[in-house]
């Protein structure tokens, strides 16, 4: 890898050779006559392409006959190619995959004025069954055709194709692209992981804008706030170019919005249907709808709404149990029974105001609204093994403790999530060249209404034990000798509140042009300023008071519900109407903590300037672009410290640093459906704020204190990346493809955890960032996507999706930590994969997938290899399908982790659980309809 890795790095500097190179056949180009066979600029004609049902078509190949010019229609179906300069009727080629070939013919008299081409149905006889908003086909070809005729390498998801997956967010469809895992919460998929690689190496976009995060932990945007049924299209790029943010190491992903022009004037779709949970009450829902048209005297303007509704009840199982280094070796020193009763609302809304009234200009303004309330009770059991003794004879398996500790505790967490973004701009066609400006704003923010906790503690000290005989659900003897029944033992122990408050905005300003220079060579340059602010307040309340107890008995505060987990008894809930009524009666009396109130909240403000300049040479099927970017960064945060007198002063941490992003990328035609893509780029990673933030942020979970340090020294990751894939687009409709990568990295990043003392507490969970001097991460992406339509009679409706992903890497430290220097990457999982099979015939569809990752790190502990903290592998089953009742019509019943696969992490080894997790399968089932 070492060859490689100097390879990389000679090799970017080649980028500022090549875009010379690629500007020399402009400038002959102005003043020389073109090359034999191909045309001088001539008018320019524009239109847009089509299906049968007045569906925009994006991604199809329009190609001038007798000259060869060639045009890429974008989502809207708009294209516009260089035509020759004599008169006359000219005849265009429609490549589209899914669809024969066909030729359509613009007359003189219409050269003039945008066309409207209409594709024919996918086969394109008399008498097809046209499936509307239902066709697993219709939807891959919209995607398939978009990747094929992109510069770059990048992974295309429709919304229809979205949709006949059971994936209610974002998160949960895009871990159907090959390369891309999600980690999850309570069985919804959150973050995603491109390619092996870190959450917050991902940046997302909403329309070209990066969206930041409500999590003020972390740069990595929560996806399970965004609704899946509010887009358009999803695109992963997995090569940047030089136009794009370079902080995106792994891949880029942006999520189009639906436009009025996505279809011919007016267009209605909506989908209601209700759901079954295993773990939850059955009284779920989900629907969505979206309206838009198109009016004035040349329908020049456009007009669309969006919105989107959810609501979940589920009822989760949990157990987690915490290990520690004990003079015994590592034994369980806590066990937490946490039986969830959770509901979960998303709402969101697009809206979109859209002027094109030629096709030299187009103007927008567009808003999204996404909002996430997670509404939470937590009825909590906990064996405190440490606050005891361990007794001779322990294994790492199974252990008794003398004088353990038994809790009760309930809990009501109630946390929102709100995104929205605005976003105006224009394009404007001068001669043959583009200017395009925007404005932006996005603001995120993560309000915690409620996160109140009552706690009772047992005055029993019994001796209990464990065994780990079954990992996943060890046998505990508690539940054998009932001591946690015995409700006239409890006494109050505290009641505890947070509450937490996360703001962060960005506004955007960017201008691009676009300038044709001689009829193989454009030149593209451009700027955008980001300014991003971020305020994170949290205050915390504690009160073990005896004045501070309820009225009521433990007992009187129960309800008379079971409470369980999985086969574990762990007595009644408490009733949520009394315990609502103690948390509000007792918060405004219950004691500020400090300095914990203070020493959790940041400040922090940064801007970016990035200007690019690239050249982009086009003839023969050859694409060669290369270019420059350059960002700068200015980072400046505060943070409350307090000293151990209790003086209180504002830390600062600033940070400014400019760095260069050379890019070199080649897309080479064989034919036009036979492409080999490479390119050669470098990306960076900024630090989470709260990574580089002054500040001290604590917490505690049963008789854990977990303490996580700011470190303002820390540097961002950079990464120079080498991308290689070859293409082979099968018809009528499919593709093999394989692409490799290889990052090597400079100051990777990683989160170190160790055990030790602070303030007077021993055994707390010590975690602080710290730089890795080099690293690297590589692997290999498998794909293959085909309908099977070869196969005779009624088998010709089969058809598969499969990718497969291999992924490696690690990073290496100048110091050792616990023994090691080298360390795996969070969040790589060396397999990921997906296999699906689906089946269309006229109005029926059906599809089967099943998508799988292996295990992958999730934290480091710096002092002992064996307590790193581990995810691990998962799979999951999910079966779709839809039949047309009638035009536009369809009826829909999908099943999503039909294995009740569980969520496990373990310490080490497998056998070292932490936590085991069961959400169950989930059985949902409504109409579609698509006018």
């Amino acid at each position: 890898m070492h060859a490689i890795r100097s390879g990389i790095r000679g090799l970017a500097g080649a980028s500022f050779i090549a875009l010379g190179l690629a500007s020399a056949p402009a400038w002959a180009g102005v003043s020389d006559a073109a090359p034999a066979g191909v045309p001088a600029a001539g008018p320019i004609l524009s239109g847009r392409i089509y299906d049968a049902t007045g569906v925009a078509l994006p991604g199809a190949r329009v190609v001038v006959e007798r000259t060869g010019a060639q045009a890429t229609t974008n989502l809207q179906g708009e294209f516009s190619i260089v035509t020759p300069d004599e008169p006359g009727d000219v005849t265009l080629l429609i490549d589209y995959l899914g669809r024969p070939p066909v030729t359509r013919v613009v007359s003189a008299a219409a050269r003039g004025r945008d066309v409207s081409l209409t594709l024919p149905a996918a086969s394109g006889e008399v008498g097809d069954i046209v499936v509307t908003g239902a066709s697993l086909l219709d939807n891959t070809a919209r995607a398939l055709n978009q990747q094929r005729t992109a510069d770059n390498t990048v992974t295309i998801i429709s919304s229809d194709a979205i949709g006949r997956f059971p994936d209610p967010n974002i998160a949960e469809a895009l871990q159907r692209a090959p390369g891309v895992g999600i980690e999850r919460d309570q069985g919804e998929g959150r973050y995603i992981n491109v390619r092996g690689a870190p959450s917050e190496w991902s940046a997302i976009s909403v329309d070209g804008i990066q969206i930041p995060s409500v999590d003020p932990t972390t740069r990595a945007v929560d996806l399970d706030t965004l609704p899946s049924d509010i887009v358009a299209n999803l695109e992963v790029t997995k090569s940047l170019l030089p136009y794009q943010d370079a902080d995106s190491i792994a891949g880029a992903v942006n999520i189009t919005t639906r436009s009025p022009f996505d279809r011919k004037g007016f267009a209605l779709t909506g989908m209601a249907g209700a759901s079954y949970n295993q773990y939850g009450k059955g009284s779920d829902y989900r629907g969505s709808a979206a309206v838009s048209d198109t009016f004035g005297p040349d329908r020049q303007f456009g007009l669309l709404f969006s919105g989107s509704y959810s609501r979940t009840h589920r009822q989760p199982d949990n157990v987690e149990n915490g290990w520690a280094q004990t003079p015994a070796g590592l034994r369980v020193t806590e066990t937490l029974f946490k039986d969830y009763d959770t509901k979960r609302q998303r709402f969101a809304g697009t809206g979109a105001f859209e002027w094109r009234p030629s096709d030299r200009t187009h103007a927008w303004v567009r808003g999204t609204y996404a909002r996430f309330e997670d509404d939470e009770y937590r009825n909590r059991i906990g064996i405190l093994w440490g606050d005891g003794s361990l007794l001779a004879g322990s294994t790492d398996r199974s252990a008794t403790w003398r004088n353990t500790r038994i809790e009760k505790q309930v809990r009501h967490r109630k946390q929102v999530n709100e995104i929205w973004t605005a976003t105006a701009g224009i394009e404007q066609r001068l001669g043959e060249g583009t200017i395009r400006a925007d404005v932006a704003y996005s603001e995120s923010a993560q309000t915690y209404p409620r996160r109140d906790e009552l706690l009772f503690r047992s005055s029993l000290r019994p001796t209990l034990s464990y065994d780990f005989a079954n990992v996943d659900l060890p046998s505990y003897s508690l539940f054998t000798s009932k001591e946690h029944l015995q409700l006239g033992t409890y006494g109050f122990r505290e009641n505890a509140y947070r509450s937490n408050t996360t703001k962060n905005d960005e506004l955007t300003l960017a201008i691009r042009s676009d300038v044709p220079l001689g009829d193989f060579v454009t030149l593209s340059s451009g700027g955008k300023y980001r300014e991003r602010h971020i305020n994170a307040d949290e205050e915390r309340f504690r009160d073990r008071r005896a004045s501070a107890a309820p009225t009521q008995s433990l007992a009187g505060l129960l309800s008379d519900q079971d409470s369980r987990n999985f086969g574990y008894e762990l007595g009644k809930r408490f009733d949520t109407g009394l315990v609502d009524a103690y948390f509000d009666a007792t918060k405004a009396a219950s004691e500020r903590r400090l300095p914990q109130s203070l020493t959790a909240d940041y400040t922090a403000e940064e801007k970016i300037l990035g200007l690019f300049g690239m050249a982009k040479y086009v003839k023969d099927g050859t694409t060669l672009i290369a270019g420059l970017r350059v960002e700068t960064t200015d980072f400046d945060a505060q943070a409350p410290s307090v000293s151990r007198t209790g003086a209180v002063t504002t830390a600062r941490g600033r940070n400014g640093y400019t760095d260069f992003f050379p890019n070199l990328t080649l897309r080479q035609a064989f034919t036009p459906n036979l492409i080999l893509r490479g390119a050669l780029s470098r990306a960076i990673n900024r630090p989470n704020f709260p990574q580089i933030a002054p500040r001290v942020l604590e917490a505690t979970e049963g008789n854990t204190v977990r303490v996580e340090f700011g470190n303002p020294d820390l540097r961002p990751t950079l990464s120079n990346n080498a991308d290689a894939g070859l293409e082979y687009y099968i018809r009528p409709l499919g593709v093999i493809s394989v692409n490799g990568f290889y990052k090597d990295l400079t100051d990777y990043r990683y989160t170190l955890t160790s055990t030790g003392v602070y303030n007077g507490v021993a055994g707390a969970i010590l975690s602080s960032p710290i730089n890795a001097r080099r690293g690297e991460l590589y692997g290999v992406e498998l794909n293959w996507q085909q309908q099977l339509s070869f196969l005779p009679g009624v088998l010709g409706g089969l058809g598969v999706f499969a990718n497969y992903t291999y992924t490696k890497g690690h990073a290496t430290f100048d110091a050792a930590y616990g023994g090691r220097s080298r360390f795996a990457l969070p969040g790589q999982s060396t397999h990921m994969w997906n296999a699906s099979v689906f089946y269309e015939r006229g109005p029926v569809n059906v599809r089967v997938a099943y998508t799988k990752r292996s295990d992958y790190l999730d934290e480091i502990n710096a002092d002992n290899p064996a307590l790193d903290l581990y995810w691990e592998g998962r799979g999951q089953l999910d079966v779709t399908g839809s039949v047309q009742l009638a035009k536009g019509i369809n009826l829909f019943a999908e099943g999503k982790n039909l294995t009740n696969t569980p969520g496990v992490r373990y310490f080490g080894e497998r056998f070292r659980t932490y936590e085991y997790e069961k959400f169950g399968y989930t059985l949902f089932g409504g109409l579609r309809v698509k006018l």
